[in-house]
């Protein structure tokens, strides 16, 4: 027995990573009905009875349901071309926990489910509670090795749509976020050598902005489907001046304003003061 949770355990991350979704915000949930297979449940009036559960659950704590909970429906297709539509939830992580917890602890699956949301419940709160107590520098490292990972996807949604000129594309997103600067515009104020990098010369509350404009046009270009290198230009230019509009009327900081730090990060990891994020 103990082999075989071993063996069970060693799946038990992949099985309920597999079932994850992103949102539009990039935020996680994952579906109930998919979770209710996940769990070993085959009718979903006994799942709904754990579901209502956890919900009860969630009530009692400090978290509000419709936000855990979301009642989405879906469109199911019968024979003979006929449809029906029924119940289904998107849910956080914390409801997923609250359900496996109300589950039937005799599956295994379900007591291995406790575990998995459990410590993904926990890395989370660590997260956010550890990132208030990081340095400014370490805040720098964790901020661009975000960016880092934005920007990959980003090029690879720019790539699927049509950019070739990734200078140019990546340009026009500056220019919305620094009133009009490019790259080298940056990196010249900042008084950088060549091909220094800009992003390793930021502070966290500069990174945070890029990571905005990243984050929110990798999405756009997703989400309209956009095609052709101007348009996808186009595009990142207006996210860039969008996000330069919303600090601006919250009366932030502007990009070009926020003072350059002493060090850049590739000179603070050559003095193994910190290590970078992967």
């Amino acid at each position: 027995m103990k082999k075989e949770l071993t063996k069970l355990s060693d799946v038990n991350e992949s099985v309920f990573e597999s079932i994850k979704h992103l949102d539009e915000n990039g935020m996680e949930f994952w579906y109930a009905r998919e979770l209710m297979m996940a769990l070993g449940y085959k009718r979903w009036d006994k799942f709904s009875n754990v579901i209502d559960s956890a919900k009860t659950a969630c009530t009692n704590s400090v978290s509000g349901v419709e936000y855990h909970f979301s009642q989405v429906g879906k469109m199911i297709h019968l024979a003979k071309n006929a449809t029906r539509t029924i119940t289904d939830y998107k849910l956080s992580r914390y409801a997923c926990y609250l359900i496996v917890q109300n589950s039937d602890p005799r599956k295994e699956i379900v007591a291995l489910g406790q575990t998995y949301f459990a410590i993904q419940t926990r890395k989370q709160e660590i997260l956010e509670s550890d990132y208030e107590s990081l340095s400014e520098d370490e805040k720098r490292f964790y901020n661009r090795a975000l960016t880092k990972k934005g920007n990959l996807s980003l090029n690879q949604t720019a790539m699927n749509a049509g950019v070739k000129n990734f200078d140019k594309f990546h340009n026009a997103g500056y220019k919305g976020l620094y009133n009009g600067e490019t790259a080298d515009d940056i990196a010249k104020r900042k008084g950088l050598r060549y091909r220094e990098d800009i992003l390793d010369n930021m502070g966290s509350d500069e990174l945070i902005a890029n990571l905005f404009r990243i984050s929110q046009t990798d999405q756009k270009l997703k989400r309209e489907h956009i095609k052709g290198e101007k348009m996808s230009c186009d595009i990142h230019f207006e996210v860039g001046k969008k996000v330069r509009n919303t600090i601006e009327e919250l009366g932030g900081t502007m990009p070009e304003d926020f003072p350059t730090p002493k060090k850049s990060l590739k000179e603070l990891e050559k003095e193994k003061k910190f290590l970078i994020v992967k």
